[in-house]
């Protein structure tokens, strides 16, 4: 039994919207995908519904499934892993509402929360994990509060390598990432905004470092995104075989060159940028942590500008993490990352939302599946919207706007068509 989509607008993803369409999947994958003269008819055994507005469902490509509360690096250390995993798991639950059937998670329990998604055990997305965030000793992904020994003993607990220096260190890390089944492999080329003692511009991983981790992931067909705010950071990640750029805050027109020779793609994650500074009042963010996200607030915007008129491909990612709305980029907000790439970054509406449907699995090279795209063959990952978003992005933060929501073919979100 198909199920069948008369929609007044099917957006397909990459290319022109297809007024007057139609879509059918039977099982999990999409069956035929265009203008409904040119659709099969339906068997008497069909589904049949008419939907305003149809699209791949949507993938954020940066997200940390971490279960705290406020946005802290010792927070991560000091909340009960036990405690983050059930938030996590209500914050996978609640992400599928909004649309989102696919998340690439860039350090935090995704690695695991993706199995449990994946065998029916939990509701949830798509979740391709990267297990944690590979960092140099005293860089962006080491707790610089906590005794070394004790930030080591606890990545330990949990399944995951700690810092690690020198080739050999890094390439015994990558392995014991790619040990947990994780699908991408995330390093720390730079200084982050909220780590304490390292500063956003300064690379960190030597080349050689980055080299050694790249190579271990390409035998495992894996790829490699790079935590990168700096220049130089940046362009010793492309030198190295980094395939995504995680922020490029300060991207310049060399790098976005070097990028489009490489054919690396931007994940600008513009929403925690502009959330730390816009919410530093209510959400009590230490002063650290607010100095250098205004330091680059304005840099960024003009990075990401830069991207989109060189036309660097870029995918759609937030940084999102906190599991309640006392963090600044919290589960649930994802899709503000939508009008900021139009506001912010200059792209017309459609480019934005290509950025999380086609763009979205190019984030995992060979361990992509074949989705976010309305094309037959592609994945029945399917949403309905009650509002065009083309005429406007932010009917996309609201959950109630989304009124069906299909995940390999299998229905898991159903509302109202009508408000």
């Amino acid at each position: 039994m198909a199920t069948r989509l008369e929609a007044d607008l099917l957006i397909p993803g990459s290319g022109d919207p297809i007024p007057n369409a139609c879509l059918v999947f039977d099982g999990p994958t999409i069956a035929y995908a265009g203008p409904r003269e040119g659709a099969p008819a339906p068997a008497p055994s069909d589904t049949v519904e008419g939907v305003p507005v149809v699209l791949p469902g949507l993938w954020d490509t940066h997200t940390h499934f971490i279960g705290i509360r406020s946005f802290s690096v010792e927070e991560q250390v000091y909340t009960s892993p036990w405690v983050a995993i059930a938030r996590a798991a209500r914050d996978a639950e609640r992400i599928l509402g909004y649309g989102f059937t696919s998340i690439r998670e860039l350090g935090g329990f995704g690695v695991y929360l993706g199995r449990a998604t994946q065998d029916g055990s939990i509701p949830g997305p798509h979740i391709y994990g990267a297990g944690t965030a590979l960092s140099i000793t005293g860089g962006h992904g080491d707790a610089h509060a906590f005794p070394l020994e004790y930030v080591q003993r606890e990545a330990e607990r949990l399944g995951f390598p700690g810092p690690c220096d020198g080739p050999a260190e890094c390439v015994e890390a990558v392995r014991k990432i790619l040990r947990l089944g994780a699908p991408v492999i995330k390093i720390c080329a730079t200084g982050g905004v909220l780590s304490d003692v390292d500063h956003p511009k300064h690379q960190q991983f030597s080349v050689e470092e980055m080299r050694a981790m790249v190579e271990e992931a390409t035998r495992a067909e894996r790829i490699v995104a790079a935590h990168c705010h700096g220049k130089a950071g940046i362009l010793a990640a492309l030198d190295a075989g980094v395939r995504t750029i995680e922020h490029g805050s300060y991207l310049d027109e060399e790098a976005a060159d070097r990028m489009l020779e490489t054919g690396a793609l931007l994940v600008p994650t513009r929403t925690i940028v502009t959330q730390l500074v816009s919410h530093a009042k209510e959400t009590g963010l230490p002063e650290f942590m607010l100095d250098k996200a205004r330091a680059m607030v304005d840099q960024h915007k003009a990075a990401l500008r830069i991207a989109v008129r060189k036309k660097v491909p870029i995918a759609f990612g937030t940084d999102i993490g906190g599991s309640s709305p006392a963090a600044p980029a919290y589960w649930g907000l994802n899709a503000l990352e939508f009008e900021l790439l139009v506001e912010d970054g200059g792209m017309t509406p459609l480019e934005a939302i290509e950025t999380a449907t086609a763009n979205g699995p190019r984030t995992l090279g060979p361990q992509a599946p074949r989705s976010g795209q309305l094309r037959p063959g592609y994945a029945a990952d399917v949403i309905v919207v009650r509002e065009n978003p083309l005429k406007r992005l932010a009917s996309l933060r609201d959950a109630a706007n989304v009124a069906r929501v299909w995940k390999d073919g299998q229905l898991v979100v159903s509302r109202p068509l009508a408000p």
